[in-house]
This record gives structure tokens, C-alpha cells and sequence, in this order.
């Protein structure tokens, strides 16, 4: 007899869930930069974009945003260009989706260089760090306590005693020196 009849296929949760099965499921915000050769048409640097936001959506992931940031100076020289077109995507995919884009970039011969980074960690640390700072209390928005004046007595003992009159009325002699 066999109990575990119909339970093969339901998930498995905690320490024993696969982390190739959460990856798939789980969606994560990535920022892919890649440089595209400076030699390369605008029309068709759009349809290699319109390629991988294409590969990225049919592959369960949403392309949240593409900024083109124009052709740029490179800081050296990468497979002997100077300059490049810039093109930023930010998406939201799975782990897995990424690999498939990364690969893609690297035997896309108009591509020069990528890069690609996780940003929901990022983001998560940012807020943590707002958070943190929001619930400590700023010293410049307190109130600043009024001071009052101290009582007479203990004014009468700060204030310097006078020096006596007869050292200030004699005259003091200073040596003079000589012009030779």
C-alpha cells in the first residue's frame, strides 16, 4: 500500500523546497545595460531591443522599462570601439529567464558589453535603511529648551573682581632701547 498516492505532485514548502522550483516561480527586478557598436543603424538598434524585450516576455518576465541613453565615450576601448550606444532595461523575470537573456547578449555580435544587476535587494536594503532613519527622532526638530538667567548671587560671583586702584596709578617705567 502506498500513502503518499496523490502527493508527489504538490509543492513542498521550508527548508526542503527545491531552489530551482522557487526561482521559477519567484519574479525578481534586474537593470541589464549592454553597449551596442557605435557603427550600428537606429532602426536596427531598435529591433534588437524590440528582440529582447520580445525573448523577456515570452519567457514569463515583464520588461518594466527601456531607456536608450545615447552614444556615450567608453572609458577604454572594448573589441577596438571608443564609443557605444547605451540601452538600460529594466525588467522583472525569474532567475532562469535571466541566464537565457545573458547568453543571448553574449553571441549578439552588434552587443560590445553588458552587465546585469539584481536590484530587489537593493531596493529592500534602501528601504531598511529609510525605515531605520525615519523612526529615530532628529534632533534639530526638537523644541530647543529656553535657558533663564542665573539668580543674582551667582552673578555677582562670575562677574571678575576689580583690580585695586593703586596698582593701576603708578606708572611703570619701560627700558627704552637706543638708536645707534
Amino acid at each position: 500500500m502506498n500513502f503518499q498516492t496523490g502527493l508527489e505532485n504538490t509543492p513542498q514548502h521550508g527548508a526542503k523546497q527545491n531552489f530551482a522550483e522557487r526561482s521559477k516561480r519567484m519574479n525578481r527586478t534586474y537593470e541589464i545595460m549592454f553597449i551596442v557598436r557605435p557603427d550600428v543603424e537606429e532602426a536596427d538598434l531598435d529591433k534588437l531591443i524590440e528582440g529582447f524585450s520580445a525573448n523577456i516576455a515570452s519567457g514569463s518576465g515583464e520588461v518594466k522599462s527601456v531607456e536608450k541613453m545615447g552614444r556615450r565615450r567608453l572609458a577604454y576601448t572594448v573589441r577596438k570601439f571608443n564609443d557605444g550606444f547605451y540601452v538600460l532595461l529594466t525588467v522583472a523575470a525569474p532567475g532562469s529567464l535571466i541566464g537565457e537573456i545573458e547568453r543571448r547578449l553574449r553571441v549578439s555580435e552588434p552587443v560590445i558589453k553588458f552587465i546585469t544587476v539584481r536590484m530587489d535587494e537593493e531596493e529592500k536594503r534602501l528601504a531598511k535603511v529609510k525605515a531605520l532613519r525615519d523612526s529615530k527622532v532628529k534632533r534639530s526638530a526638537q523644541p530647543i529648551p529656553l535657558q533663564t538667567a542665573p539668580p543674582p548671587a551667582a552673578a555677582a560671583v562670575i562677574a571678575e573682581p576689580e583690580a585695586p586702584a593703586t596698582e593701576a596709578a603708578t606708572p611703570v617705567a619701560e627700558p627704552v632701547a637706543e638708536a645707534v
